[in-house]
């Protein structure tokens, strides 16, 4: 649920018309609640995975087994924003 009336005013960037249940190619974003780093730390320039950020990116390379018309290009799991 949205914590302010910005969240929940937010505009929606989906093209009017379009059918998303079409195939086609996906960029998707998640982030978690809060902008929270919840699933690894960047080392030396790199994105190490914790327990977490690891059960992830597993459950992620999983979905074409629970969804036969989903296939995974490509995916990755980024530290929070602006973290050095």
């Amino acid at each position: 649920m949205a914590s302010n009336v910005a969240e929940r005013n937010r505009r929606s960037i989906r093209l009017k018309g379009y059918d998303y249940a079409e195939p086609g190619a996906y960029f998707i974003t998640l982030c978690a609640q809060n902008q929270r780093c919840m699933f690894g730390e960047k080392r030396d320039g790199e994105m190490q995975l914790n327990v977490l950020g690891k059960v992830a990116a597993e459950y992620w390379k999983q979905i074409p087994q629970h969804f036969q018309n989903a296939m995974i290009d490509a995916f990755v799991i980024m530290p929070k924003i602006g973290e050095s």
